[in-house]
């Protein structure tokens, strides 16, 4: 095949490239791969043309036209056999087949072949001294990473007097010293200034992050909680999981409910207490009208005299009331049902209250002691169903990769509102996401182990729910590295977070949950509703005594006005009521009194109060001996 300058129109061939001038394109794949690719098309063009005669067609500029000699040019092509400067050049099938590719290291002044590579073999390692020797690992690797909490972490240095490594700390800056002494090499840690792990975007394909500085080779190696994922794989190599994470929601704790003056009415729900009161107001007037009915809860109120007419019932509408609320509170009454029926009624009504009184007992306890939090949301369906509270995650992170991504309608719901929400849920640093949870009416959506380290040294903060997802973390390394697999086997042989995390560095929270538990008392808010109410039985009952006392003494007056003695004894009211009230009041008094002579029919109750002087039969009929 020939070219053609513009400038002279000169025709040359690119048939006549000396070996030595070709050699020269050796250093560059590419322009070697150009020069072997347009030499076959030549060979194959050159036998097409001994073979028959070369036909040109008319060339349309609407419309497509296969070549008629096309399909016998790529048969020759496929045919083609030659070394080329790439190597060995023959085509199976239209591929490019029994080749081999060097893989090179990088020394201190050359580059050395230290295996080779295949299509059928794979790699083949020749110099595997090269890759673990000690000796002979003397590039230092550069090494690029987030800083984060607790995977790496800059020192307070006020004396300045850091550099180099020993500026930083964390769980990956110990792994990566340990690894770093088993394997042997030496490294660098140098901060990504874009604080992001790496993402795609999905309009021009092209990643950021730490990602863009592996692919770039700008670095050797980056650490840190890079999530291991599939887009990520496809430009960049990982080593094995060293740690195994999900994805939670970091949420405020919780505040304290709020204390009531009725807080002992919380074991029940008020929709229980107003059954209650209904069944009580229904099984009173049931057991009055029943008793009513019944004619054995009618009897004679003078049992000495046989042939009275009059009955009494003592179920009457306010007895039937007293009873039921006596055996609701456990008290008990001095009324005894005595039929059938009504013994029925009543023992629905005691099985009743025991459940409820049992129930109330055992819900009481936990309710008043265990102190009760207000949470909002328990899960990411809760989160997703509301929108007073607002969430979000790291820019630029596997988790934001996770919810764009999803095909679950859950996450797909949270990642439309986390999108659109004005201003933006989304945060540069752990730290910002932190604050904004802090701040309230935030949750933050971050890996797992970052949520525990947070929790354990922040009592303020909580994990919500349990994992939306697993992932796991690795070492980031170019594609088709030897180093990877020594990489991953001494990162699994070290397990140093267990070591780290969760025996050095023990937060202060945890410190707490493994101190002494105190024994629970129950607070004067939580039964403070119980005073007024027992002070608002006192009030009303001194009303009643006040109001009856005050209608009886009026009535014993009213008796003894009529008697001769009545300028003996005249007092005024007020008077006999403060003497009522202090012999009630005398707590080592008499157990008797003088009794009060009432001589007129007024002061008799009927069936309830024997006049002096009346004679009582007996049974036998006789009269007073």
């Amino acid at each position: 095949m020939s070219g053609m300058s513009l400038k002279t129109w000169r025709s040359f061939s690119l048939l006549d490239i000396t070996y030595s001038t070709a050699a020269e394109l050796y250093r560059y794949n590419k322009p070697a791969l150009v020069y072997d690719s347009v030499y076959v098309f030549a060979l194959g063009l050159q036998a097409l043309e001994l073979s028959t005669t070369l036909r040109v067609a008319n060339l349309s500029c609407e419309h497509e036209l296969p070549w008629v000699d096309g399909s016998s040019l790529f048969n020759y092509i496929n045919s083609v056999t030659f070394r080329g400067i790439t190597g060995p050049i023959k085509f199976q099938e239209g591929r490019r087949s029994n080749f081999k590719l060097d893989l090179l290291k990088l020394k201190a002044h050359s580059l050395v072949k230290v295996g080779e590579w295949s299509p059928g073999n794979g790699v083949n390692i020749t110099d595997r001294a090269a890759f673990y020797d000690p000796g002979t690992m003397n590039v230092t690797l550069l090494v690029t990473t987030n800083l984060e909490m607790p995977y790496v972490i800059e020192k307070k240095d006020k004396s300045g007097n850091l550099t180099g490594n020993d500026r930083y700390e964390g769980f990956c800056v110990d792994m990566l010293e340990h690894i770093a002494k088993i394997v042997g090499f030496q490294y660098k840690i140098q901060p990504n200034p874009s604080k992001t792990y790496g993402v795609q975007n999905l309009e021009t394909g092209e990643w950021n992050g730490l990602v863009r500085e592996i692919i770039d080779s700008k670095a050797d190696l980056a650490i840190g909680s890079m999530t291991i994922n599939y887009a990520r794989e496809s430009v960049i190599d990982f080593t094995k999981p060293f740690m195994n994470v999900g994805i939670s929601i970091l949420f405020k704790v919780p505040t304290s409910q709020q204390t009531r003056l009725f807080s002992f009415m919380n074991p029940l729900a008020i929709e229980i207490w107003l059954y209650i009161l209904a069944a009580y107001v229904l099984v009173s007037i049931t057991m009055f009208i029943v008793a009513r009915f019944s004619p054995y809860e009618w009897h004679n109120p003078h049992p000495c005299t046989q042939e009275n007419d009059i009955v009494e019932n003592h179920f009457s509408l306010s007895n039937s009331f007293w009873f039921t609320i006596g055996t609701l509170m456990q008290q008990g009454s001095d009324l005894n049902p005595k039929a059938c029926s009504t013994r029925i009624v009543g023992g629905i009504w005691w099985f009743f209250t025991l459940i409820i009184i049992s129930s109330y007992t055992a819900n009481l306890a936990a309710f008043l002691t265990v102190e009760r939090m207000i949470t909002p949301i328990e899960g990411a369906e809760d989160l997703a169903e509301q929108s007073d509270i607002h969430y979000g995650t790291l820019s630029g992170g596997s988790t934001m990769t996770f919810f764009r991504d999803s095909k679950i309608e859950t996450y797909q719901k949270m990642w439309r509102f986390m999108e659109n929400k004005k201003p933006s849920v989304f945060v540069d640093s752990y730290d910002e996401g932190i604050r904004r949870v802090l701040e309230g009416n935030y949750a933050f959506l971050m890996e797992s182990s970052m949520l525990d380290y947070y929790v354990q040294r922040n009592c303020n903060l909580t994990q919500i729910g349990g994992l939306l997802d697993s992932k796991s973390y690795g070492i980031a390394t170019p594609m088709v590295t030897a180093l990877r697999d020594e990489l991953s086997v001494t990162a699994l042989a070290i397990l140093l977070w267990v070591i780290w995390l969760k025996k050095i560095a023990v937060g202060q929270c945890c410190k707490k949950k493994k101190s002494k538990k105190k024994r629970l008392k129950l607070s004067i808010e939580v039964t403070e509703g119980l005073f007024p109410i027992a002070f608002t039985k006192a009030l009303f009952k001194i009303s009643l005594y006040r109001q009856f006392t005050k209608k009886h003494i009026r009535k014993i007056l009213g008796c003894l006005s009529k008697l001769k003695r009545q300028t003996e004894i005249r007092q005024s009211l007020c008077s006999e009521m403060a003497e009522e009230l202090c012999f009630a009041m005398r707590c080592r008094g008499s157990r008797q009194r003088p009794a009060l002579k009432r001589q007129c029919s007024r002061c008799v109750p009927g069936a309830t109060y024997v006049p002096q002087g009346l004679d009582i039969p007996h049974i036998n009929g006789n009269g007073r001996d």
